[in-house]
């Protein structure tokens, strides 16, 4: 629709209720590609008879039998708009765009997922491309430190191993006179001493040998407490303390736990001497113990006086 349709000579010839019917009739034969081409069905359907005839009056439709050398021949009944493909593409190019377009959304989709597959491609290469830089296909398989390992040699024939060298593995192996060490209690013994003061290495060493392994995260101060546990108590009351409370197959308890319970001893008293019959007491103040001695004169005399001496 033109925007100086409003003036034109036939569209004013119309009126405005004909060019309706035009404008209608002419946006179905664009959606449908008939190519101006006006069905009867569709006429009746948006207009009236006298509306049609204003149209054809006007120059604007085409009835059967028109003798317009640029227009189409319509159907008995039908009409055509006129000039329609002057203004409007033919069926034939409108398919040919759309198949065009159809075809170029196809190629774009089609690069799109290209670029994608390229670029996660690139990323697993980058990330792969330290670990076989330098490898062949075969090698890629083992890891670093197997490759060349045996080259043409007997395994465990040629050389010394890491636990025959003079530098041992961390975890030796046990030997046929030794007894095994559960791999738990060798893994975890050098972490749980870590940062232990050396004076209480020899409580751990008698822990250990007693089957009942510590955790011995402890801060400086609180392992300096210890160490005065053990000049107070004695290295075997602590440990007799520990095996008395642990129960076969326990967890391990920390060092905080067990310096508590040990605390507890500086509140016993002593025990007395075994076979002893003597019951310490707490020593009476020395002003109770002159009333005492007081006291006990006066009865002394008092007796004597008495005849009872």
């Amino acid at each position: 629709m033109d925007d100086t349709a409003h003036t034109h000579p036939k569209v004013i010839k119309a009126g405005n209720a004909a060019l309706g019917l035009w404008l209608r009739a002419g946006a179905y034969a664009a959606q449908h590609l008939t190519e101006g081409a006006v069905p009867g069905v569709v006429v009746q359907l948006y207009g009236t008879a006298p509306q049609a005839r204003k149209l054809v009056a006007a120059g604007l439709w085409h009835e059967h039998g028109h003798a317009c050398p640029r227009c189409a021949q319509p159907a008995a009944g039908d009409y055509v708009v006129h000039d329609f493909l002057v203004y409007n593409p033919t069926r034939a190019k409108v398919q040919s765009d759309r198949e065009a377009a159809a075809k170029r959304q196809q190629r774009a989709r089609e690069q799109a997922t290209a670029r994608r597959n390229r670029r996660g491609n690139v990323a697993d290469s980058s990330a792969n491309a330290d670990r076989f830089v330098g490898e062949s296909s075969t090698e890629n398989f083992e890891s670093a430190p197997e490759n060349g390992a045996f080259l043409g040699e007997t395994a465990g024939q040629a050389g010394l191993s890491r636990r025959d060298g003079g530098t041992p593995s961390r975890s030796p192996r046990p030997g046929p006179t030794r007894p095994d060490v559960p791999p738990t209690e060798v893994q975890q013994q050098p972490r749980t001493r870590a940062g232990l003061i050396p004076e209480l290495a020899p409580l751990a060493d008698a822990l250990a040998d007693a089957g009942c392994a510590l955790r011995w995260q402890l801060g400086l101060g609180e392992q300096r407490d210890v160490w005065r546990l053990v000049q107070a108590h004695g290295m075997p009351t602590l440990v007799d303390v520990v095996t008395r409370r642990t129960a076969p197959g326990e967890e391990p308890k920390p060092a905080r736990y067990w310096l508590r319970v040990w605390s507890d001893l500086d509140r016993v008293p002593a025990a007395a001497p075994h076979g002893s019959n003597v019951v310490p007491f707490r020593p009476a103040a020395p002003a109770a113990l002159s009333s005492h001695t007081d006291n006990l004169a006066a009865g002394l005399a008092l007796l004597e006086k008495e005849g009872f001496s």
